[in-house]
């Protein structure tokens, strides 16, 4: 431990009384209010918690529980390799339009503290369950590759503009496990990554990332185009009966107003994009 720091006080004898000069008023720090205090102590409860589930959840995966996870996994992944190409067309007829897609933030707030510029766009396909029908008519090999991955509970192409950082960030619950496609990824492809946890992802083209976001994960694109992934969100492989369990808990965050909120917002965008052009994308 270092020396405590001296104070040099001056002459030590008593100093005359100067009754003109007032005395500096000194006041007591005050403890922090009641109900900060209280607000921080549930943090650290809740955190504890949260950390002490996700390590049970961890040790009954059937599947990798670091930050990437192989892709043999998930028989599906496959399936969307084999057939990246056809995703890649029909991606490219939706970028005509990446002007009108919506932003991140414009379906979900919360996501601004993620990014405060509009340089994330989406066009879903699957939101908790719900499915996009329009999207989905506009493009259906997409669709229907998604639709024959079982139990899907997010897709949506992710379109990453010119110099869009998506700062740190983790995912709230390990029952989900998540997937990238790589459709688009812009040259120099060192300057397009993701760093999840201690592990820095760069996409390729036509292959999958698969990897567990509740890991601090962060995202740039320091080139001058774009980057697309198809994003899939599917429920953690667990033995019966947790795998029950934890769909159980995935429909019932689905009814939550974080969720709500978002897939109505979503229906809005869909009902007045396709209103207001009679032929579809396709």
């Amino acid at each position: 431990m270092p020396p405590a720091a001296k104070v040099d006080y001056g002459d030590t004898q008593t100093p005359r009384r100067d009754d003109t000069a007032s005395s500096p008023t000194v006041s007591p720090i005050s403890p922090p209010p009641l109900r900060q205090r209280v607000r921080k102590s549930v943090a650290r409860f809740g955190r504890r918690r949260r950390e002490g589930l996700e390590s049970w959840l961890a040790g009954k995966s059937l599947v990798e529980t670091g930050e990437i996870i192989s892709p043999t996994a998930f028989p599906w992944v496959a399936e969307l390799e084999a057939h990246w190409t056809t995703i890649r067309r029909e991606l490219d007829s939706v970028l005509t339009e990446q002007a009108a897609l919506p932003n991140m933030q414009d379906l979900s707030p919360l996501q601004y503290s993620i990014v405060r510029e509009k340089v994330w766009k989406v066009f879903a396909f699957r939101a908790y369950g719900t499915r996009c029908e329009e999207n989905c008519r506009s493009c259906p090999e997409t669709a229907r590759l998604i639709d024959a991955i079982p139990d899907v509970e997010v897709a949506f192409f992710s379109v990453l503009e010119p110099g869009a950082h998506l700062s740190a960030h983790r995912g709230a619950y390990k029952g989900l496990i998540r997937a990238h496609l790589g459709l688009i990824v812009p040259e120099p492809r060192s300057q397009v990554r993701m760093q999840v946890g201690e592990q820095m992802v760069h996409w390729e083209e036509g292959r999958c990332v698969l990897f567990d976001d509740t890991y601090r994960h962060e995202v740039w694109n320091d080139t001058n185009g774009v980057r697309v992934v198809l994003l899939i969100d599917v429920p953690r492989p667990f033995p019966q009966p947790l795998a029950w369990v934890n769909k159980t808990v995935l429909r019932i965050v689905r009814r939550t107003p974080f969720v709500t909120d978002a897939v109505k917002k979503l229906r809005a965008w869909e009902k007045d994009f396709y209103h207001s052009r009679p032929e579809r994308i396709s």
